[in-house]
């Protein structure tokens, strides 16, 4: 699905993300049944995404001193080569040491790998706007990201099983590090334009505010999220970003789980089905935006409160059925409806910030996603426990409509259309 709105250096850039996010998912589970053979603790386990969320909310707060420093595509290819790099060293520590390998070690070098990994999200979605030709290639850019992205979570964490279960965790690592390799080597071919890639004439004129002459690293680290706070585009934007995050966390294994056991009265078998019918629902979201990308236009605002508003109102659907089979079919539906609105509210973003801005705001945004997410789990846990899981999910079909409410109500800041125009060669 090749378009010319789409650079060399994009296609270069969506097959590392995938090859790195393949890598993840495939290290995360060798080594969380690696822990589970070893300790038979839930606890010892879970260890590993919490260090992933603890070290990449780390990186991504001091990721404006490195964006300050190093091109986009040079950083990127850091974090590839680093992780590969510390990779080798984890998969031969366990392949040589087996059972006797220090768990401390494996937990050290995974927190210091995600650490890497924490600017890599921000980069990317910053380096989209300057390896697309034209408006209209943005949105297909992010709608092919998140694909890929969904198809990933989709398939990997069910292949990646059979693999484990197949070959063993520590073969499951070596192939892994073959993966990560490729991933570091594809990032050479990452090269950013000259001039940055599309105009940035749909830039909101009052969220291109002029550098400032300090240059203190205090000034670097806060500048993203003063910008954030300064632009009321961008303020609502990421207060929506967060009510989507708090909400977003319904989907979550326990969660899901527990609403089959009681809601529907169903096994683990059905968590599954679920799981599985959400993820095909995003990737059928994902090819619908490429699809309509040219129908969408630059009605970015728009689409995406149709799709908050589908998403919330599937979400309150689900929370007040009870037959397995309707469930299914309202969590495909979700999907696309979940896609529109990130789709679009990202490439709003990225078309509402000068680019020399955009990976700054970004990083802050990351932040306060992390934060939230983890904020979130803590406190929907405590809330299922009051309310039962079935309000818990009316809850959070009623936290994105506060979402909504909020966009409504901050309407003129996406109808502003004083723009800055850069000159492109």
């Amino acid at each position: 699905m090749r378009s010319n709105y789409l650079t060399r250096a994009f296609y270069y850039l969506w097959t590392t993300q995938t090859a790195a996010n393949a890598a993840d998912v495939l290290y995360i589970m060798a080594l969380t049944v690696m822990v589970l053979d070893r300790t038979n603790s839930l606890v010892s386990a879970a260890l590993l995404p919490l260090l992933r969320s603890g070290a990449q909310l780390l990186s991504s707060l001091v990721a404006p001193l490195l964006i300050q420093r190093f091109k986009l595509s040079s950083l990127l290819f850091m974090s590839q080569t680093g992780q590969f790099l510390l990779f080798i060293c984890l998969a031969v520590y366990l392949h040589i040491n087996g059972d006797a390998s220090s768990l401390l070690l494996v937990f050290s070098l995974v927190f210091v790998m995600s650490f890497l990994d924490g600017w890599t999200t921000p980069a990317r979605n910053a380096l989209i706007p300057r390896l697309v030709t034209h408006e209209q290639g943005l949105l297909k850019a992010n709608g092919l990201m998140s694909v890929s992205d969904q198809v990933v979570q989709f398939a990997g964490w069910g292949l990646s099983g059979v693999i484990v279960a197949w070959i063993g965790s520590s073969s499951t690592l070596l192939v892994t590090a073959v993966i990560y390799g490729l991933a570091a080597t594809f990032t050479l071919g990452v090269k950013e334009p000259v001039h940055g890639g599309i105009s940035e004439k749909h830039v909101n004129a009052s969220t291109d505010i002029a550098p400032d002459l300090d240059t203190s690293r205090w000034h670097t680290l806060t500048e993203g999220w003063k910008m954030i706070w300064k632009t009321p585009r961008l303020r609502v934007l990421t207060f929506m970003d967060m009510i989507d995050m708090l909400g977003g966390s319904i989907w979550v294994g326990a969660f899901t789980l527990a609403f089959v056991q009681v809601a529907l009265g169903q096994g683990e078998d059905w968590w599954g089905f679920i799981n599985a019918a959400y993820f095909a629902g995003t990737i059928g979201g994902g090819l619908l935006v490429l699809a309509l990308a040219r129908i969408i236009g630059s009605r970015y605002f728009a689409v995406m409160m149709v799709g908050m508003a589908g998403y919330g109102v599937l979400t309150a659907v689900y929370a007040l059925n009870s037959q397995p089979f309707v469930a299914l079919i309202l969590v495909m539906l979700m999907g696309p409806f979940a896609e529109l609105a990130m789709i679009n509210r990202r490439t709003l973003i990225q078309s509402s910030v000068a680019n020399r801005m955009l990976p700054k705001v970004l990083s802050a945004q990351a932040s306060m996603m992390h934060l939230v997410f983890c904020v979130s789990l803590l406190g929907m846990a405590w809330l299922a426990e009051y309310i039962g899981i079935v309000n818990l999910y009316l809850f959070a079909a009623g936290l994105t409509i506060l979402a909504i409410i909020a966009g409504l109500l901050n309407y003129r800041a996406f109808q502003d259309k004083t723009v800055r125009r850069q000159t492109m060669t």
